[in-house]
């Protein structure tokens, strides 16, 4: 792999979370782990409050969009009938919960919820985020470049922020400019790119896209947007034919900014 020169006209560097600066390991032994174990605890605890009855409304209405799909788990109303009945819906959302993540589901009232739990579980000091080492040092020079830096994952931008807030490398929010998320669009769509590009105020072809997933690289490519796939322990293994067509790094360190000449 080695040095990848980075584009002149690139000014904003968007990066991928699970995979591209964080180990999948971490998200999923810890992380996901962490909301199936404790899904249901949260519920019980956090029930009346409006910020948890606002994600379960959300989950509601994303489990009767689901009603069709196998295996869906749809969640009653409330007749306000007692505490067996409250026991029957929180079960029902914590089956429809898990039921979700068995699929790798992405849907915004999921995401939503689960970065609500993992608030409480870094504010405990339960879980740290987990950063590659090379990443906080390169960013730094990065922005010392004067690039922008922006984060665009499928956690939510909430959870974004928690991870890197309360991670291993202490809170470093400070070295993003900006958050996105799929409420921005699926990141396996090329629109999506394009309204990020709109977002921060600049073309598509002045972003370059870093993430594990060739999928991901593809939409943003459509788009116009520069990408690297990144290659970490424990991602996905690439094809012969995503070997030799995509610029691929191991380490932020392999970028090389033509201002740093």
């Amino acid at each position: 792999m080695g040095a990848l020169p980075v584009p002149a006209e690139v000014r904003a560097i968007l990066l991928d979370i699970e995979g591209t600066t964080t180990p999948i390991a971490f998200v999923q032994e810890t992380l996901f782990p962490y909301i199936k174990d404790n899904v249901k605890e949260y519920l019980r605890i956090h029930w009346e409050e409006e910020e948890c009855q606002c994600d379960v409304g959300l989950l509601r209405k994303q489990a009767q969009e689901d009603s069709s799909l196998d295996g869906a788990v749809l969640i009653p109303l409330e007749s306000g009938s007692g505490e067996e009945e409250l026991e029957r819906v929180i079960q029902a959302v914590v089956d429809n919960v898990h039921w979700q993540m068995s699929l790798d589901r992405k849907t915004t009232a999921l995401k939503q919820l689960q970065g609500h739990i993992w608030r409480t579980a870094y504010a405990a000091g339960h879980v740290k985020g987990k950063i590659f080492e090379d990443v906080v040092p390169a960013i730094r020079k990065w922005r010392e470049a004067g690039m922008k830096v922006y984060i665009y994952s499928s956690g939510s931008i909430e959870a974004q922020k928690l991870l890197f807030g309360y991670s291993t490398e202490g809170d470093i929010l400070e070295l993003f400019d900006g958050h996105f998320d799929t409420t921005i669009g699926s990141k396996v769509e090329s629109e999506s790119y394009r309204r990020i590009a709109a977002s921060i105020g600049c073309a598509t072809n002045n972003i370059l896209f870093l993430t594990d997933v060739p999928r991901e690289a593809n939409a943003a490519e459509e788009a116009d947007a520069h990408v690297a796939v990144v290659i970490r322990p424990g991602n996905a293994g690439l094809t012969d034919d995503e070997k030799s067509y995509y610029s691929l790094i191991s380490s932020f360190t392999e970028l090389f900014l033509p201002s740093s000449t």
